[in-house]
């Protein structure tokens, strides 16, 4: 099953994805959805009410609940960098101003001169669970969407407090859609194809059985912090490839075109623009350190 969020002229709408168009399934948004038990049950019934050429689809949850991010979580991307692999999950948060759709653009602000982007696979929560077992974890997984947690290295790094070159607004895209784990070869543990690219250059490129931590895993661990509920996500974090790592380092400049892409879910296609501001330029007063990035 896919899902996804619609923008019509009248607000936007969960819809099923189907052959010949989208099912309206009678909820504002998908995270509106999730958050009736028998979501499943609605997802599954309905007849196309929108056609399929010309639609316009929001994050696939555009304001969840929370948003938990993981860094640090590929295998060879922290082998690579010489470092252990983590024995606890490294997390941080994100805020839903900073999600935008699979082919909005991207919003580089102009306090920032180190724009840089991390592919990922996120995780969208679909129960309330605490303390969940890991019958309980694989049950609360939903599905799976494609995000980019598009990062500020320069203010990530202002501090040993990565959240603030994290959650920049209109930064993140989000979808297109949700598929759930019954149609993903490996279901609540996919093993699946990621690659991003930049000015169609592939720059990252990894599968998602390389993850320290599986998004069971994830979902464990999180819950015991906090509980997780309905439309939530979890970002699973990047590998290797991200520009600020290369030599020399390498940023997102206005015009630049990123396409995050994970196989049996989709693509994001988003192009980069510079925040139009008032009141003047905004000095760049934090240069990008040599920090690792994640």
């Amino acid at each position: 099953m896919r899902l996804a969020t619609l923008r019509t002229p009248k607000g936007t709408r969960a819809v099923r994805v189907a052959d010949t168009g989208y099912v309206d399934l009678g909820a504002d948004d998908v995270g509106a959805l999730l958050a009736d038990p028998e979501w499943r049950v609605r997802a599954a019934a309905g007849e196309p009410t929108y056609e399929l050429a010309g639609a316009e689809l929001a994050p696939v949850v555009p304001a969840p609940g929370k948003i938990l991010c993981v860094g640090l979580n590929y295998r060879s991307h922290v082998l690579e960098m010489g470092r252990e692999l983590p024995t606890h999950p490294t997390l941080f948060a994100k805020y839903p101003e900073a999600l935008v759709g699979g082919t909005d653009p991207i919003v580089l602000p102009p306090e920032s001169d180190a724009v840089d982007w991390e592919a990922e696979l996120a995780v969208v929560i679909g129960a309330t669970v605490r303390r969940a077992d890991e019958r309980e974890a694989e049950a609360a997984i939903a599905g799976f969407a494609v995000l980019n947690d598009v990062t500020m290295r320069d203010w990530q790094y202002r501090s040993v407090q990565w959240l603030q070159g994290k959650t920049f607004e209109a930064s993140t895209p989000f979808g297109p859609v949700l598929v759930t784990p019954d149609e993903l070869p490996g279901g609540v543990r996919p093993r699946l194809r990621l690659t991003g690219s930049v000015d169609g250059e592939v720059v990252q490129q990894a599968s998602t059985d390389d993850l320290v931590f599986d998004p069971v895993a994830l979902v464990r661990y999180i819950s015991r912090i906090l509980t997780l509920r309905p439309g939530d996500v979890i970002a699973t974090g990047t590998p290797g490839g991200v520009g600020h790592a290369r030599k020399p380092a390498r940023y997102l400049r206005p015009g630049a075109r990123l396409v995050t892409e994970i196989s049996g879910i989709g693509r994001l296609d988003n192009l980069t623009v510079a925040e139009e501001t008032t009141g003047g330029d905004v000095p760049l007063d934090a240069p990008a350190t040599s920090e690792p990035p994640v």
